[in-house]
């Protein structure tokens, strides 16, 4: 079992047991459910930076990266610093987030916030909706074309953007379909874990103008940013960079102005 295979089983316990705890209904009845969204698609088509900062406290490959910020201060700090978006990620066990990270980056900001999750159950895109998500992430490792489809689509009747995530071209080609917005290409090897930008390179070619090309992974320097936009590539995800220093969106307004020079 490959790390994924093994959060991937641990995420069905767990989606089983919130089942339990709290129905649809409760979901569906939550004050933020009402609240339009803000595209994030939208926002990094007119950008010329495309920044999507993530507030991440550990990962299966870093262990811990952060665990000194709170949310309120990195949400704040992200939409000062301009970015398009924020990725907050609401796994437990593997990345040391929930779903109040999502909440309290929902009162602490208006920018499109991204549920950072392995999705493998409609019932956490209406969690995600509930929470206050803008847009959610599918994972084209771990779902069949069925189930992207079925996903993409439900979050699309719900008004929530959808972002997929390729790491190859047998994943992107099962996962072109009308109800995607955007497509992250995951320069990260989920086996290996080793990092390349030449994935996201060889997959630009491959993925239909109509979607918004997102760069996901390895993306610590202007440098990297300025190699990817000749492909298309309109977002750029990033995750340890900021998260790594004592004031995440200072760091993130000297990135984006530095990028912007």
């Amino acid at each position: 079992m490959n790390i994924l295979d093994k959060i991937v089983a641990d995420k069905r316990i767990e989606v089983t047991l919130r089942k339990q705890l709290i129905p649809v209904s409760q979901l569906e009845q939550s004050v933020l459910f009402e609240k339009p969204t803000i595209s994030l698609a939208s926002k990094l088509k007119n950008s010329t930076t495309g920044i999507i900062a993530e507030h991440k406290r550990r990962s299966p490959s870093k262990s811990v990266i952060n665990q000194n910020l709170n949310v309120f201060d990195v949400a704040k700090g992200y939409e000062n610093a301009g970015v398009c978006g924020m990725s907050v990620l609401t796994d437990s066990k593997y990345f040391g987030g929930s779903l109040d990270d999502l909440l309290i980056a929902r009162a602490s900001c208006n920018l499109p916030l991204l549920r950072k999750e392995f999705i493998i159950d409609e019932y956490q895109i209406l969690e995600a909706k509930a929470y206050g998500a803008d847009v959610i992430l599918l994972i084209a490792a771990i779902l069949t074309k069925e189930e992207i489809k079925q996903f993409s689509e439900f979050a699309k009747s719900l008004n929530l953007d959808v972002l997929l995530e390729v790491h190859n071209e047998e994943e992107l080609h099962k996962s072109i379909m009308p109800s995607l917005d955007m497509f992250g290409v995951n320069n990260r090897n989920l086996k290996t874990f080793d990092v390349s930008l030449d994935t996201s390179k060889t997959l630009s070619q491959m993925i239909p103008n109509e979607f918004v090309k997102v760069s996901e992974s390895g993306i610590s320097s202007i440098d990297a940013i300025k190699e990817l936009q000749p492909f298309g590539y309109k977002g750029f995800l990033i995750g340890e960079n900021f998260m790594k220093t004592d004031d995440a969106g200072k760091s993130a307004a000297k990135f984006i102005k530095d990028l912007e020079l």
